[in-house]
């Protein structure tokens, strides 16, 4: 296996310096493309498992060199909500009583991507929602890693300056494509950026931007909960106090990976170990909705679709549904660019559009910096 990550590696350098993206004339999709192509490399490897083939590998590299942006969109979105699904999966049998053990079929989940087991809807408390054992939140982020093989901690961060602070310590053991986090949080549209709490002033700095330009605040989120709770306003509201989803649905606040935005930006000489990795919710996976820590601020019933392709999102829509066209919730997750092991997650800030960079802030890669100040 060391092998193939090596022959990965190597590709991922090769490709990001391909000819083929000099055609993407716009800096931010120029960027979007070669992280695309990135992500297909890490996830797919993490998909290929433990028994995987050279053969297998040649054939995703060769797909990363060919394959279409839209293409490789989709097989990205598909991996990473294929390990969205086991953690779901793990996540219901911890909490929820009476599920069916679903441990034993952990690694067929993950390679043959098989439908996580239904809820058991018989056991539901006085408000609808389903009963759950009384477990803290640190009992459950244990749990967790017991079941997935690592959990998320946040401790004071081992990044030098001043403004670092808190810190992302993954505890437990993950391989190169792994997804080890979400961005938690309300998420805006560009529509609705006037809303963004300390947007214009830049001073919240608990916000992301996806390359499409929608906005994640994970500010009202802090560190979760002690337990689900309702998206009918609550804590998840603006500044003003306004609503900011008129759904139903429920959150569970003691998710251990909803902390995506403790991750420090590294030191000067170190790299960043984890990536940013878009990823279209379809809202229509009500089993799984609980544990993608986001709400939409605005209309949560406009249909969401990417501004630089939609592949999977359509291909997802005609495979469920005829008549109804599903609403999809932008997100983001961090995924892993190599393998870790009880190690403090540094993600590549790229402040470069900024007014005011931070007297801390050093550049990862100059040439990135160059191409998006362009």
């Amino acid at each position: 296996m060391a092998f193939l990550f090596q022959k990965f590696q190597e590709a991922v350098k090769t490709l990001a310096k391909s000819p083929t993206f000099a055609f993407a004339r716009d800096p931010i999709r120029l960027q979007f493309e070669v992280d695309l192509n990135r992500l297909f490399l890490y996830t797919s490897y993490n998909r290929l498992g433990k028994n995987a083939s050279e053969t297998d590998a040649e054939e995703i590299i060769e797909m990363a060199s060919k394959a279409s942006v839209a293409d490789q969109q989709m097989l990205v979105q598909e991996n990473v909500h294929s390990q969205i699904k086991v953690f779901c999966t793990l996540m219901d049998e911890i909490l929820l009583p009476n599920e069916k053990t679903v441990n034993d079929n952990y690694f067929e989940l993950l390679s043959q991507q098989t439908n996580v087991l239904p809820r058991n809807t018989e056991h539901s408390s006085a408000n609808g929602f389903p009963k759950q054992r009384p477990i803290s939140q640190a009992e459950l982020s244990q749990k967790l890693k017991d079941k997935l093989g690592y959990t998320l901690n946040v401790k004071p961060s081992q990044i030098s300056h001043k403004d670092a602070d808190k810190g992302l310590f993954l505890d437990g053991v993950v391989d190169v494509g792994a997804v080890i986090a979400f961005y938690p949080g309300v998420v805006y549209s560009p529509a609705y950026y006037h809303h963004i709490p300390g947007y214009l002033d830049e001073q919240n700095p608990y916000l992301i931007t996806r390359h499409d330009g929608t906005v994640i605040d994970a500010q009202p989120w802090g560190r979760g909960g002690d337990g689900r709770e309702p998206l009918n306003g609550g804590k998840m509201v603006d500044e003003k106090g306004s609503q900011v989803d008129n759904s139903d649905d429920v959150l569970e606040r003691r998710n251990p990976l909803a902390l995506a935005h403790f991750a420090n930006h590294p030191s000067k000489g170190m790299l960043p170990n984890v990536t940013i990795c878009p990823y279209d919710f379809p809202l229509i996976e009500n089993d799984m909705r609980a544990y993608v820590p986001n709400i939409l601020f605005g209309n949560a019933t406009e249909v969401n679709v990417e501004r630089f392709g939609s592949s999977w999102f359509k291909s997802r829509v005609s495979r469920n549904t005829e008549s109804h066209v599903p609403t999809t919730l932008k997100t983001v997750v961090l995924v892993a660019t190599r393998a870790l092991q009880d190690e403090e997650l540094l993600l590549n800030y790229r402040l470069s559009n900024t007014k005011r960079l931070p007297e801390w802030y050093a550049p990862v890669d100059e040439e990135e910096i160059i191409e998006r100040s362009n």
